[in-house]
């Protein structure tokens, strides 16, 4: 018997240390678009707050909605420092890549349920012309994590949400540059390598651009629902409702237990008189 609790719990361990773990994104997480420096060829419209350690040059112009356009400001730095420390924390805690690895090409279309998906060295990672599904499985908490070493680019690129996937459970681990052209694009890009930048032109972008360089977007449609999200207090569901339902549950018990007890009390005193 007791072999077998043993093997349980490696089990079980083993199951923790191959877990996905999404980074903590502390000040960072109000920032829809950050860098060193950013700049935003309009026409276009970015949803939430743009901070940029840097310049922030917005010419011709881009719609902020929803947020606003600092130039240089406290705020950024402190989400600046913030990122780095996400990047850097994120990559011990998963640092076992759920199987295969992801080929410098991948398929025309590749489906990937949670997990972590790693890509390891030079050239880094290339979709051109494909769709990657990501099947939450009917779990909205579900959480992915791509670590890419080198760049990540992405031309005619589709990410599409299955199942109950939410964009602001993808979060890309990319060392070096991010270039996207013309594609559909879900998920935080978290650009913390020492050369981690980040360029678009046209396409749309659902989630967050953090970079440790610059962000240069020509024509860009960036929806910062999470950073929104974040501003208001709240993240992205983490936790199912269970606990509620059991509290409300529980109070409900209680109370009735109390009025029974009340009834009873009652009924006692008729009895004394």
């Amino acid at each position: 018997m007791k072999k077998v609790l043993l093997v349980i719990c490696m089990l079980s361990v083993g199951s923790l240390a191959r877990a996905q773990t999404a980074p903590t994104l502390g000040a960072a997480a109000s920032f829809a678009v950050l860098g060193s420096a950013v700049t935003c060829v309009g026409p276009g419209v970015i949803s939430g707050d743009v901070g940029a350690t840097g310049a922030f040059t917005n010419t011709p112009v881009c719609t902020i909605a929803g947020g606003t356009p600092p130039a240089t400001n406290a705020a950024a730095i402190l989400a600046q420092t913030a990122l780095n420390t996400a990047y850097q924390n994120a990559l011990g805690p998963n640092s076992n890549c759920t199987l295969p690895l992801l080929p410098a090409a991948p398929p025309a279309s590749l489906t990937l349920t949670p997990g972590v998906y790693c890509n390891m060295g030079a050239p880094g990672l290339t979709f051109t012309t494909k769709t990657l599904t990501l099947d939450a499985q009917n779990n909205p908490n579900a959480v992915w994590v791509f670590k890419i070493d080198a760049g990540l680019t992405g031309t005619g690129f589709q990410v599409v949400m299955a199942n109950g996937g939410q964009p602001c459970n993808v979060y890309w681990l990319v060392g070096a540059d991010s270039t996207f052209t013309a594609s559909t694009f879900q998920g935080n890009i978290l650009a913390g390598g020492p050369t981690g930048s980040f360029t678009s032109t046209g396409g749309t972008l659902i989630g967050r651009v953090l970079a440790n360089g610059a962000v240069s977007m020509t024509g860009p449609n960036v929806h910062g629902t999470c950073a929104l999200v974040a501003q208001g207090g709240a993240g992205c569901k983490t936790d199912d409702d269970d606990r509620d339902e059991d509290h409300d549950r529980d109070k409900d018990r209680h109370h009735k237990d109390k009025d029974r007890h009340g009834k009873d009390k009652d009924h006692r005193d008729d009895d004394d008189h």
